[in-house]
């Protein structure tokens, strides 16, 4: 369950925002009674998940080549997740900055391009660029592929009955919900990174048991605080990406981190209530 839930929601917030995104580009095809163009956002779609399936495919023969020996996957997984890390930082601060006005701006870009071509394009890379994501985080060691998969299905169903306009969601709400986990879930990411590629220049005898990089800020395995089988552990795991027994310079970057990137959402939202 620790490493299901956290799984099924990242692949949830991905998937739902890419097929919000079409719902919101096919319903204002609707609207303008541009019908006509809606198979070439499907074309995009297809296209988007096909480049998806790809990029992983291309992520998983390179991680099992790279996992041929311990140390070797541990860079390997210390290195991917910096890579995953760069990326949702990335589309993290894009969702502070422009999250809340997601539906005009997409209605404004359906209406700039509005082609075969352009269309096709706009779906496309909406698609890859969620699916490019969940790629990343699952090929970084952190997720498999059945929580994701649940994930995604959900956000589909959920997608599928609002553009029907059989449900009315608070997308906002749901996307602001969503947005703060994946800011603790990238934390997290930052945190395993550190503390994966220490484990390695460790293995590799880099440095040295003793190294005041592997010094632990504190150790609470086997209380209930433990991240692996302590009952609050496990939850804090979930919801929080609490590690129980993290190295200093481990715990000190990743809440640097998730604190920073809260202040910046705070800062945001203050400047656009203050406009």
């Amino acid at each position: 369950m620790e490493h299901f839930l956290p799984g099924m929601i990242m692949g949830f917030r991905e998937g739902l925002e890419a097929f919000v995104i079409v719902v919101i580009m096919l319903q204002y095809l609707n609207h303008t009674q541009q019908q006509a163009y809606k198979k070439h956002v499907f074309h995009g779609v297809f296209g988007g998940v096909a480049a998806s399936l790809l990029i992983g495919f291309a992520l998983y023969l390179l991680s099992q080549e790279l996992n041929q020996t311990d140390e070797i996957a541990k860079i390997w997984e210390s290195i991917a997740s910096m890579m995953a890390l760069i990326l949702i930082t990335f589309f993290i601060v894009w969702m502070i900055k422009h999250g809340r006005n997601m539906v005009t701006e997409i209605q404004d870009q359906v209406r700039q391009n509005l082609t075969k071509s352009g269309l096709f394009s706009l779906a496309f890379i909406m698609v890859a660029r969620e699916g490019t994501e969940i790629a990343i985080f699952t090929f970084a060691g952190q997720y498999t592929l059945l929580p994701i998969g649940v994930g995604i299905t959900i956000s589909l169903i959920l997608a599928y009955l609002i553009y029907k306009a059989l449900i009315k969601v608070n997308l906002k709400l749901l996307f602001n919900i969503t947005l703060a986990y994946l800011i603790l879930q990238a934390g997290f990411l930052l945190g395993y990174a550190v503390h994966e590629g220490l484990s390695a220049l460790k293995s590799l005898e880099l440095i040295s048991e003793n190294h005041i990089l592997l010094t632990k800020a504190f150790d609470l395995s086997g209380t209930v605080f433990d991240h692996k089988v302590g009952i609050l552990g496990i939850g804090m795991y979930v919801g929080l990406g609490w590690y129980s027994r993290p190295e200093w310079i481990q715990f000190i970057l990743q809440y640097a981190y998730t604190l920073g990137l809260f202040l910046l959402w705070s800062h945001d939202l203050k400047q656009d209530y203050n406009k």
